[in-house]
């Protein structure tokens, strides 16, 4: 079936449902509507769509009249556009679950307050072979097998053996923690929130510590880096993955992620003979303060060089990581991003061309409106 739904905005669809039709071509469709060789990045206002994505959240929330509606947040790889759904909810959840592909008919709008969304007019599940789940992913700038060699050489410049075993045993490659570190994401929304964006993260956090402990005085460098490496190692558990996307797991919603790493580490150094009490707490404070501040989560604040060394370079990787995800989801021509929460305002982006005012920008929202 079809779901047929109304999006914020829109003029002259109303809801209904209806069958697909009978017959579905076994590879991609090409009307003169149908944009699956383009991205959502590449959208421009008004256009008509009707093409395969994924489903990255679909979440129900409260409206002022007493009533729900849905938020979906679809996806490709250049980046992600919401929907809302206004009525059928029970109808559309059975099709937009997270991580599914799912093809969706509607326009394209640039609310001048909400910013890019679909105004839905109906959505079905997605044909296979109509589309490459590559064109859906989302994922880090440098391949696999390049971040995975820096890492091991990186870890080689350890010169601490005990830091360099801890390293060694839960970075070998034999090791289940590995094996879930390399594909973990690093976040959920903000930055990162894809298959090895964890790695991509840490290794860019850990390769910035490196360089500038050589900068300021009295930092231990092997504590630094080492801190940074295992900073958000406790994100493979608090992450699962359900089918191509990522949520937050029992363990993740009930400890939290600092939590997590800290035990995780802790057990690792205790099988490691003779490992030095006070070499432990120093480790140890650099995960439980990474985020820098108690009512950012984190049970202490930092209180060392390199603890606020780590804490610091994670928090601009972050916020870069912030403007990498707006910059692939900018409308092609413009050089202002819509209001971001992990910001606090619209990311600009001086390279992208356009003109040198894009008109006027989606106002700051309060909060989302339903």
């Amino acid at each position: 079936m079809r779901a047929l739904a109304r999006g914020r905005g829109a003029r002259e669809w109303g809801p209904q449902l209806r069958p697909a039709p009978a017959a579905v071509s076994a590879g991609p469709v090409r009307s003169h509507l149908y944009r699956q060789l383009m991205l959502l990045h590449e959208l421009t206002d008004g256009m008509e769509v009707d093409q395969v994505v994924l489903i990255r959240e679909a979440e129900r929330r409260p409206r002022r009249d007493g009533g729900e509606y849905l938020r979906l947040q679809l996806g490709d790889r250049s980046g992600a556009v919401v929907c809302m759904v206004w009525e059928e909810l029970a109808e559309v959840e059975q099709l937009a679950r997270a991580g599914e592909a799912v093809r969706v008919h509607g326009r394209f709008v640039l609310h001048p307050r909400f910013g890019p969304q679909i105004n839905l007019r109906a959505l079905e599940p997605a044909e296979p072979g109509s589309f490459q789940m590559t064109d859906l992913l989302d994922g880090p700038t440098r391949a696999l097998g390049q971040m995975e060699g820096e890492i091991r050489e990186l870890v080689a410049t350890v010169q601490q053996p005990h830091l360099r075993v801890l390293l060694e045993r839960l970075f070998g490659e034999g090791s289940e923690v590995w094996s879930a570190y390399r594909i973990a994401p690093a976040a959920k929304h903000y930055h990162q929130p894809y298959r090895h964006g964890l790695l991509e993260h840490s290794l860019g956090v850990a390769q910035a510590v490196s360089a500038i402990s050589a900068t300021f005085a009295g930092i231990d460098r092997d504590i630094a880096v080492t801190g940074a490496l295992l900073h958000d190692i406790g994100k493979v558990e608090a992450y699962c993955a359900e089918g191509h996307s990522f949520e937050l797991s029992d363990a993740g919603r009930l400890h939290g992620e600092i939590a997590l790493g800290y035990y995780r580490v802790r057990r690792a150094i205790e099988e490691i003979d003779s490992f030095p009490a006070e070499l432990a707490q120093q480790l140890g404070h650099i995960i439980l303060s990474h985020h820098g501040a108690l009512e950012h989560g984190s049970p202490v604040v930092p209180c060392t060089r390199e603890a606020t060394l780590v804490h610091m370079i994670d928090n601009l990787g972050g916020r870069l990581g912030s403007f990498d995800r707006l910059q692939k989801e900018l409308t092609p021509g413009h050089r202002w991003s819509g209001f971001d929460r992990a910001l606090g305002a619209p990311a600009f982006f001086a390279s992208a061309g356009g003109a040198p005012q894009d008109g006027v920008q989606p106002a700051i929202p309060t909060r989302e409106a339903a």
